[in-house]
């Protein structure tokens, strides 16, 4: 697989030094990507160049991935307006760890074969590097001048909230520079990926390869990824959308992918997937032929959901889909977990109800008009039910005085009751 034509044809190419896709044609070579510590999972944000990295392992070549636990103590300039909280070796350990069980449900990692993924920390060899021995074998081979030229620094330095740049971030792209030379030496690397702000940085990397070893490196980086309608990508009200189920469920994942546009679905589903492009072309001419049934957002959130959770995370996010907006059983509204549960009424009209009470049992017309004013009045409610529009944990209630007792908890604490197709109520036992 001609690993940069897989990425053009992706839309996945903002800059490539010339050259690099020679280099890749002609040998098997190893390719590393940054990756920032600063938090113990990865975000969407991170799955472009992760994705990089998985393309060029199914391309023959080997990915290295860096955590930045150096790097990280520092943080990048490029595009901030501000200096990052610095972290401790501690937790840029524990961060690394993290992360790394979460690349290798991309990456091959374990098994014998050549190109199997690398993964290194930049920390390890810049923690014993004196000021003084950095600053005169690695310093003295990049002027001032190259590094001021650099769009990152001149950015930071002209902008009008600028409060200038500290020495700390000024030598990032000297720090970076050197990971690119260090890697050179140790595995070989002769291509550094990124994103499109990334592009200074690892310039002055492959200038540090050929003026202190006389080698030739390369660079790639990929665009920064949008919404069509010019919003940041992968940012949501709550924040980020988390690979970790801690910060971001399944469930909330899967919706992200779901809930995308048709332009942003077409665009995504090449970036964030390996399906091929006859796949990918048959996706968007079904979506062009009944866009409502949006086969290409159902696609790409099926494909990424079970490739950075699994398909039972995948199928839990569709039955909870479904009890909204199908036609979902008590049964499956009792197979998902309470988080998901929570999440999926997130909003709706909350009553609460006594955990007493319920274990002797309760009329349905008491309980959903005198406990919970689901009902405003019996006479509605009996009206309601008697034409089919009411129900209890998803079940049709048929009988107006039918007894509701503890057996209809969910979680041995929910109870949901349901007026016609849309308006739901959670009613909760205390």
């Amino acid at each position: 697989m001609n690993f940069v034509e897989e990425l053009r044809w992706r839309g996945m190419i903002h800059d490539v030094m010339p050259g690099t896709e020679e280099q890749l044609l002609k040998e098997r070579t190893s390719g590393y990507l940054g990756i920032d510590p600063t938090a113990d999972s990865l975000h969407i944000g991170h799955l472009v160049g992760v994705m990089m990295l998985k393309h060029l392992q199914r391309s023959g070549h080997t990915p290295i991935a860096l955590v930045g636990g150096a790097t990280g103590m520092i943080g990048d300039p490029s595009m901030k307006s501000a200096e990052r909280n610095l972290l401790d070796e501690d937790t840029l350990r524990y961060n690394q760890e993290k992360i790394k069980k979460q690349l290798a449900k991309f990456l091959d990692f374990e098994s014998n074969i050549p190109n199997r993924a690398i993964l290194v920390n930049n920390y390890d060899w810049m923690k014993d590097f004196s000021f003084l021995s950095f600053i005169r074998d690695v310093g003295k081979h990049i002027t001032v001048n190259y590094m001021m030229a650099k769009d990152s620094v001149k950015k930071r330095l002209s902008g009008e909230a600028s409060e200038g740049m500290s020495f700390t971030e000024f030598s990032y792209q000297l720090m970076q520079g050197y990971d690119f030379l260090h890697l050179y030496r140790e595995y070989g690397c002769r291509l550094q990926m990124g994103g499109s702000d990334q592009w200074g940085n690892i310039t002055t990397g492959t200038e540090l390869i050929r003026r202190v070893a006389g080698g030739e490196a390369f660079a790639l980086v990929c665009p920064l990824i949008t919404k069509a309608d010019g919003g940041k990508f992968g940012k949501t009200e709550s924040g980020n959308v988390w690979l970790d189920s801690r910060y971001t469920t399944p469930y909330q994942f899967y919706q992200f992918w779901l809930n995308v546009s048709d332009a942003d679905a077409e665009k995504y589903i090449k970036i964030f997937t390996s399906l091929s492009k006859e796949k990918i072309d048959s996706l968007v001419a079904e979506q062009q032929a009944a866009p409502h049934l949006r086969p290409l957002q159902k696609c790409l959130a099926e494909e990424i959901t079970v490739m950075v959770h699994s398909r039972e995370d995948y199928d839990m996010a569709v039955s909870a889909s479904e009890i909204l907006f199908g036609k979902a059983t008590s049964q499956a509204l009792r197979s998902i977990d309470e988080t998901t549960f929570l999440q999926v009424f997130e909003g709706v009209p909350q009553f609460n109800i006594s955990k007493i009470s319920l274990a002797e049992g309760i009329k349905a017309v008491d309980l959903l008009t005198e406990t919970a004013a689901v009902f405003p009045s019996k006479g509605e409610m009996r009206k309601t039910v008697n034409a089919g529009g009411v129900s209890i944990n998803k079940d049709k209630l048929e009988d107006f005085e039918a007894i509701i007792d503890s057996s209809y908890l969910i979680a041995d604490k929910y109870i949901l009751a349901q007026r016609g197709k849309k308006n739901y109520y959670l009613l909760i036992a205390l």
